[in-house]
């Protein structure tokens, strides 16, 4: 058995949801998906409900790439990434797929040739409305973008930059399960006007309250009054942004990373309640 490629893609927070904003866009977190790219069956085949991976492959070929000169291909994924909880583990696969691929065949590409392939296979396989433009340029470098997603990605980031003081901020993830709720476009429409507020906070580069507010249209989107109420007790806590990421249900708290006081406080409150809470940092160098 051989290994014929590597790749890696991260996981995001959301600043702008596509859907209810028009704009997407999203910031990478330090807790990623790895993949390998091999010729024989893996012990453990990928949870990929969607069939992800195949649709990879097809946007691969369907981009002009060669696939490996092998006669089966198999996949062995590894990811810190809860799925289905609004993390972005879709466009972390995809990333890290696409990734295996140009270095099992030898491809150069330029990572807004990635986000493309990653985009064109998340719509083939309906596991994303938009195609995830955002969550792709967070899985493969780091920085923020606010990004145009009906158009090519190398025509469509607006807006870029790198979060200050990256590294003095720690994120808490709040694990509430799988998601439930499918989301509803008509639903994000209703939540337009909120979803503007998060537009007019990220047009002055003010990431943090852009968040925030693009959790709460969110929550109106989905119907999530919990996940509102929390959001809001985590802030209360500490919290200096905290919001429903993605179309959640997962949860989102950034607080200063010194703040072990605060960060202990959260996990002791929300203890009681089952939820599994990962603890991680903005992803900030690909090295």
């Amino acid at each position: 058995m051989a290994v014929l490629g590597r790749g890696e893609g991260h996981g995001g927070l959301t600043i702008l949801h596509a859907l209810g904003a028009g704009y997407g866009s999203a910031i990478g977190i330090d807790l990623s998906t790895r993949v390998q790219l091999r010729d024989s069956p893996v012990k453990k085949a990928p949870e990929d409900e969607h069939g992800l991976l195949p649709a990879v492959e097809a946007a691969w070929t369907a981009a002009g790439f060669p696939l490996p000169e092998a006669d089966e291909l198999h996949w062995a994924v590894r990811s810190d990434l809860p799925i289905g909880r609004g993390l972005k583990s879709s466009a972390a696969l995809a990333v890290a797929a696409i990734r295996a691929l140009a270095e099992a065949t030898e491809s150069k590409l330029e990572n807004h040739q990635i986000v493309d392939i990653a985009a064109a296979a998340q719509l083939a396989c309906e596991c994303s409305l938009t195609g995830s433009v955002d969550d792709a340029w967070a899985a493969v470098e780091p920085g923020w973008k606010v990004v145009d997603p009906t158009v090519p990605a190398a025509q469509g980031v607006l807006m870029e930059g790198q979060l200050e003081d990256s590294d003095d901020w720690a994120v808490l993830i709040i694990d509430r399960g799988p998601r439930e709720l499918t989301p509803d476009p008509e639903r994000f429409q209703f939540a337009a006007a909120q979803f503007q507020r998060a537009i007019a906070a990220i047009e002055q580069e003010q990431i943090f309250p852009a968040m925030v507010q693009n959790g709460r249209a969110v929550a109106t989107a989905m119907g999530d009054s919990l996940g509102r109420n929390l959001s809001n007790d985590l802030g209360i806590l500490g919290g200096r942004a905290c919001g429903i990421n993605g179309s959640g249900p997962a949860i989102f708290c950034i607080l200063l990373a010194e703040q072990e006081s605060s960060i202990n406080r959260i996990k002791r409150t929300l203890e009681p309640r089952g939820w599994d809470i990962l603890q991680t940092k903005i992803w900030t160098s690909e090295a």
